[in-house]
């Protein structure tokens, strides 16, 4: 997994294995949103604890009265898909997490609606707004990882409107007298920079502590936009 794929080769990888029979879609989000997951307790194990304080056995996954330690932005693709699972797997491990929805739910890949559909039985999905980032922010526990699960290798400029509720968050969460400071994971891209040049697509693209990527790097990857960020690379058994 040392070799770097454009985004069209690596959808090329993928339709291929699928058309292969040697796996499914919905087995490829399943794979990669548990790889985001464990990526996230690989970057951050002192998050374990904090992920415990959650309710009883049986409570529901993210009562409207229970704070939240992940925030998990999820857009209108397969990227989007792969957020779903990273949501449910979470909870499974007892942290309480908000989604969020970018886009038409209904207009969802069939993979990504599946998992959105799982959540969904269990937990609300609120429509990406300013007002529903930050009400998240406010209920958020005083460490709190977002996932930006919008677009992934896909994305196309411009950025500035699908990201725009996002920076009126941070914007939000720079205010505060708290000094709070997130933790950012970008699912195979960070939202707002082009995943064959590392371009910028948008005036302020999404930050990123933790990228977690599938199969082989992408070009950005190595673009001095994203310098900063650790680069983990899963394997989804392409």
């Amino acid at each position: 997994m040392s070799e770097t794929v454009t985004a069209a080769q690596m959808k090329a990888v993928e339709q291929a294995a699928m058309q292969s029979g040697r796996v499914s879609g919905r087995a490829l989000m399943e794979r990669a949103g548990a790889g985001v997951v464990r990526a996230i307790s690989d970057r951050w194990p002192d998050l374990q604890g904090a992920a415990a304080r959650v309710p009883a056995a049986g409570a529901p996954l993210n009562a409207e009265s229970t704070p939240t330690d992940a925030i998990v932005l999820c857009g209108p693709g397969n990227n989007g898909g792969d957020g779903y699972v990273i949501a449910r797997l979470l909870a499974e491990k007892r942290w309480r997490v908000f989604v969020s929805n970018f886009g038409d739910i209904n207009a969802l890949p069939p993979d990504a609606k599946a998992n959105y559909d799982l959540w969904a039985r269990h937990a609300p999905v609120v429509p990406m707004t300013t007002k529903a980032l930050c009400d998240a922010v406010d209920d958020a526990a005083e460490r709190v990882v977002i996932v930006d699960a919008l677009f992934g290798i896909g994305q196309r400029a411009p950025m500035d409107e699908p990201l725009a509720p996002f920076n009126a968050m941070m914007q939000y969460i720079s205010n505060q007298v708290s000094g709070r400071a997130p933790s950012f994971v970008a699912v195979d891209v960070p939202t707002g920079y082009d995943a064959d040049t590392g371009d910028a697509l948008a005036d302020r693209p999404a930050p990123a502590d933790l990228i977690v990527t599938f199969h082989a790097r992408k070009p950005c990857h190595d673009s001095p936009n994203l310098a900063d960020a650790t680069l983990t690379i899963v394997d989804i058994g392409l």
